[in-house]
């Protein structure tokens, strides 16, 4: 019988996918009658790609490269030993040619997922700090995370890729009055289009590191391994933000745009900033993995 994490899980993925539906055909019935079928169309062929492609689309808009045991024995074989511990099947490695110290997982489920990580977190973490960020990854492929993530990452890509056709498209007209954008209306939507992807980013709960946080502490059996992996990391994306996709900077395990207690990027880390934060408090999380030690 299915958990009842993957089931809450499965009705999130359902609810985006809708969303993303509803949100489409409502910007093509607003710009004008003769883009709704259009629009129709074209969102439920984001549906059938976000569902089962979801994995593919977020590797290559973060340019990762799978790797196997012979191109990458140390590390592979790091995620081959927790996902035995895990009791989960043994995920594909990719590896993303970025400084900046990240990782993150993907996947429409556990016997397809990927753990992906960057050169910039295997040249600053030690051995025992990478187990417990490998860790943390495979606790969200555990707790049936990966598919819902994937896909409200690709949702807020395609949104955002929405938002910029809809700032040219004032300039072009159809064959008559009726056929012809309406202008306010599309220029409207490529202000409100972008407030949805990131919404949708926000939604995805932030509660859910928490748990990836403890469960792949408890996979380690080494709470404080991942506690000081993410002081770390907090740092490094700090002093070197990273080129990734803003669509798919809530899978990551730290932002890569400057990180959570970072004073550009929370205003201080409290208040109203945390309730527009795709990722918890770092301080808080460190607080609450070395709370597991005791």
């Amino acid at each position: 019988m299915p958990s009842f994490s993957l089931v809450k899980n499965q009705l999130k993925t359902l609810a985006l996918l809708g969303g993303l539906t509803a949100l489409f055909v409502g910007i093509g019935g607003a710009i004008g009658p003769t883009y709704l079928y259009g629009a129709l169309f074209f969102a439920l062929l984001m549906n059938v790609g976000a569902y089962f492609y979801s994995d593919q689309i977020v590797l290559r808009m973060n340019g990762a490269r799978i790797v196997d045991r012979s191109s990458a024995p140390d590390l592979y074989g790091m995620v081959e030993e927790l996902a035995t511990k895990a009791e989960l099947p043994t995920p594909k490695v990719a590896i993303i040619e970025d400084p900046a110290p990240n990782a993150f997982a993907t996947g429409r489920n556990p016997e397809k997922g990927v753990v992906a990580v960057t050169t910039g977190i295997l040249r600053i973490l030690d051995r025992r700090e990478l187990r417990g960020v490998i860790a943390h990854e495979l606790g969200h492929i555990k707790n049936r995370d990966i598919l819902l993530q994937s896909v409200a990452a690709v949702i807020a890509s395609s949104i955002s890729g929405v938002a910029n056709l809809l700032m040219w498209l004032p300039l072009f007209g159809g064959s008559d009055d009726e056929d012809a954008p309406n202008p306010l209306a599309a220029l409207a939507l490529a202000f409100v289009a972008p407030m949805a992807a990131t919404l949708i980013q926000f939604g995805i709960s932030r509660s859910r590191e928490f748990l990836a946080d403890e469960t792949g502490a408890r996979i380690a059996g080494d709470p404080e391994a991942l506690a000081s992996a993410l002081m770390k990391l907090e740092r490094g994306v700090q002093a070197m933000p990273s080129p990734a996709q803003p669509a798919t900077a809530s899978m990551f395990i730290v932002n890569p745009f400057g990180g959570t207690d970072a004073p550009h990027a929370s205003f201080g880390g409290g208040g109203v900033s945390k309730w527009f934060s795709t990722h918890p408090s770092t301080t808080e999380r460190v607080q609450r993995l070395r709370a597991l030690r005791a």
